[in-house]
């Protein structure tokens, strides 16, 4: 990771290395360690590089300027070795201003209420060969996604409420994740951020992840060992804004080098921070470059892109005079539109096997649709609408369901309109919303039914799925990022079968093609009943090209149903293979004793029909017992 100079694609925009110059890199050799850093900053009529090497005395180590114009300075310095701190201290050409500065492109970083860079070598031994060959031969849109998204800061802490570090960590999620089910785990964001409380969002070191649980190799290891135990790793990742603190990137050489000047363009007033200016070619190398980064270096599956509607509208959240037109005398942000289309043409030509996807809550179109097709060229798209209409319709009290029915029904109309994640995300069990039990309502094993409901119904409706820590077995209190979640709810009855119908589910949707081949495509979705409101009662078949179909039928009310008759498409035996109200999962143990028969009785456009006992907030999943077939005198299978 060491380039000699800086390319020409740093000025047009389209360098993905970026950081194989920028920096400080190490070079170890017979005659003793040496670093080279190197800043762009073109507004700065001098630049030092300060640290424990020298003293941290400006002047002893100046930099010099590109003689090309490209606005980076760079010095080669002998003796500097691995973990050595240091800053940049800049003066400007214009006002005298001077500042000292963290290393944007740093790859460690102090932790706080420490702010200087650390010179790091980033070698580390991957054992992930096997995972990395699988998984550039993947194809993602018919293969199973489960997400399971994690704070490390508070997903488990030590004895002394102290943070674990990444290594620490490891084997306490991959077990859990394991055990669950899930197919990918999904870190909020690990770049490294002074303010604690951001979770992340407000990232100062772009390179580097947070050193609070360890050093890079650390979470390089975490990676590796989630690798080797089949679970995928996607981190969220901000390019839409950054804090103002002044160690970060703000204001950097006495200019707006990385933001807008004018606030209408360049600040974010919901967040009280800086927005990165996406029409200057060297911003958009610096952003491309730390993607391709983590993606590469890393061995990150993929990016879940955060704010994505705020990097597409210039008006996002401003009122009239806040905000600029672009000019064509719109509200797109162009500049940003283009960003992201070359960035996700380049790092999916690059890295093979990723994923990007973006949390996008607008009906902004093609999001998820390749560039060449009109698209943003994500992967995935959040479906936000489906979380938001989903969440209100559980949080009724069930008499008064029935006149809310369309929140459920709505949803196929634009389905596969992108390729959809379902996400029960931290956002939802914060900012006083509550857990997500606590969202339920009723007695606690009323809270306990509908949630197994609420998470059953998200693992069989058409979408990817991703589910925040705690969730999965009931965490009764809002997220807290200072704490542990409360893992000792496990030892009640309620609570662990939440985690043990999670498990099931996410089992039963890995190996059942028709329960996901078809998550993005409308040929594997078809309603069985969707117009029962007075009864408040859901039913639909996931199909798929390779296996048995698969009937969803969903009672969101605490009144079981007896002899409740639908449709289906064969006949023969139904066998249930889930029952979200079975006694192992703390249910009232009602259901079919395992099996029903469809009858050669059409009902509502299907050849065949099944009567059914559907529990009190409950879920049934049903197959069909393949038929054996004759052919030649034999019985086929």
């Amino acid at each position: 990771m060491y380039r000699q100079e800086i390319g020409h694609e740093f000025g047009q925009g389209k360098d993905l290395r970026l950081f194989e110059f920028l920096g400080a890199h190490l070079n170890k050799g017979v005659d003793g360690d040496s670093t080279r850093f190197a800043v762009w900053a073109p507004n700065a009529s001098s630049v030092s590089v300060i640290g424990d090497f020298n003293g941290w005395q400006s002047g002893v180590h100046r930099l010099d300027p590109d003689p090309a114009g490209t606005g980076v300075w760079q010095i080669h310095i002998a003796g500097v070795g691995h973990g050595q701190r240091y800053r940049f201290d800049i003066e400007s050409q214009w006002n005298g201003y001077r500042v000292q500065k963290a290393d944007p492109v740093g790859f460690f970083h102090e932790t706080a209420p420490g702010s200087a860079s650390m010179v790091w070598d980033l070698a580390y031994q991957w054992g992930d060969h096997e995972w990395m060959a699988r998984r550039q031969r993947s194809v993602e849109f018919n293969q199973p996604m489960s997400i399971y998204e994690v704070h490390l800061g508070s997903w488990r802490r030590g004895d002394a409420h102290q943070f674990l570090s990444y290594r620490d960590l490891a084997p306490w999620l991959i077990q859990h994740v394991q055990r669950l089910g899930f197919t990918h785990v999904e870190f909020l964001p690990v770049m490294e951020h002074p303010f604690y409380g951001s979770w992340g969002y407000q990232v100062t070191g772009y390179f580097a992840p947070t050193s609070r649980y360890g050093t890079p190799q650390d979470f390089m290891n975490l990676i590796d060992q989630l690798h080797q135990a089949g679970i995928g790793v996607i981190l969220d990742w901000v390019p839409s804004h950054f804090p103002t603190d002044a160690n970060g990137l703000g204001f950097f050489d006495g200019t707006h080098l990385y933001e807008h000047a004018d606030p209408r363009k360049g600040f974010h007033p919901d967040w009280d921070t800086f927005i990165f200016n996406y029409g200057r070619h060297e911003v958009k190398s610096f952003l491309s470059s730390n993607a391709y980064f983590w993606l590469r270096h890393y061995h990150a599956d993929g990016l879940r892109v955060d704010a994505v509607a705020s990097m597409l509208y210039l008006d996002y959240s401003r009122q009239p005079g806040q905000w600029i037109a672009n000019h064509e005398g719109g509200r797109e942000n162009l500049e940003a539109i283009r960003w992201m289309e070359d960035l996700n043409r380049s790092v999916y030509r690059e890295v093979e096997g990723i994923t990007m996807v973006a949390e996008e809550s607008t009906a902004w179109p093609g999001v998820s649709h390749p560039v060449d097709n009109h698209g943003l060229g994500f992967g995935y798209k959040w479906d936000m609408g489906w979380m938001h209409d989903t969440l209100e319709y559980v949080g009724r009290d069930p008499l008064y369901r029935r006149y809310h029915h369309r929140d459920l029904t709505f949803r196929p109309a634009y389905a596969f309109s992108e390729n959809f994640v379902l996400p029960l995300s931290h956002d939802e069990v914060v900012h006083g919303k509550g857990s997500l039990w606590g969202r339920m309502p009723g007695t606690p094993w009323d809270k306990a039914a509908t949630l197994r409901l609420l998470l059953g119904y998200q693992m069989a409706t058409p979408g990817k799925k991703l589910l925040f820590m705690g969730q999965e077995f009931g965490q009764e209190r809002e997220w807290n990022h200072d704490q542990s979640l409360d893992w000792h709810l496990l030892d009640q009855p309620l609570h662990r079968g939440i985690l043990d119908w999670v498990a099931d589910c996410n089992r039963l949707y890995r190996g059942t093609p028709a329960l996901y081949e078809g998550d993005c495509r409308p040929e594997g979705f078809r309603w069985v009943k969707h117009d029962d409101e007075m009864w408040s009662i859901l039913a639909f078949l996931r199909l798929s090209r390779t296996g048995s179909p698969i009937l969803a039928v969903f009672n969101w009310t605490a009144i079981a149903r007896d002899g409740y008759r639908l449709g289906v498409p064969q006949r023969g035996q139904w066998n249930e293979r889930l029952n979200s109200d079975a006694s192992i999962y703390g249910g009232s143990g009602q259901g079919n004793l395992g099996a029903v028969t469809a009858l050669m009785e059409p009902y509502e456009g299907f050849p065949y029909s099944i009567q059914l006992t559907l529990p009190p907030l409950s879920m049934l999943l049903l197959e069909p017992q393949p038929q054996k077939e004759t052919r030649g005198g034999q019985e086929e299978t």
